[in-house]
């Protein structure tokens, strides 16, 4: 069974976001993975020091075929050193895994698709 990891940004964490309502857009998508033969985890995480570690513990796991990075994390341009930060995660610490950008909280599947 082909893994994924999808990294994205706490939607509670995430001023002027409905963070139940987004959670539970991620939640649903979570569910869709398994729908698909998947076996995927989720790793949501606060834009501050906690975040590093917690990419890192969820990168070295186990090893994943596909990082999914949200929008969340690539799309606001005052993200772009975050974003930068957990490219160069991925790349040390998932080497064998593929990189793969989703649009929204409900297109993570297809996402990771495009490269399983």
């Amino acid at each position: 069974m082909s893994t994924v990891l999808i990294l994205g940004f706490d939607p509670h964490t995430v001023p002027g976001m409905d963070g139940d309502g987004m959670r539970a857009v991620l939640d649903a998508e979570l569910d869709r993975f398994a729908d698909h033969g998947l076996d995927a985890a989720m790793t949501l995480v606060a834009p501050d020091g906690t975040a590093e570690p917690a990419i890192t513990a969820a990168l070295t796991d186990r090893d994943w075929d596909v990082v999914v990075i949200g929008g969340g994390i690539r799309k606001p341009e005052p993200a772009l050193p975050f974003f930068e930060l957990v490219v160069n995660l991925v790349h040390r610490h998932a080497p064998q895994a593929a990189i793969a950008f989703n649009t929204s909280g409900a297109d993570s599947v297809e996402a990771a698709q495009r490269w399983l």
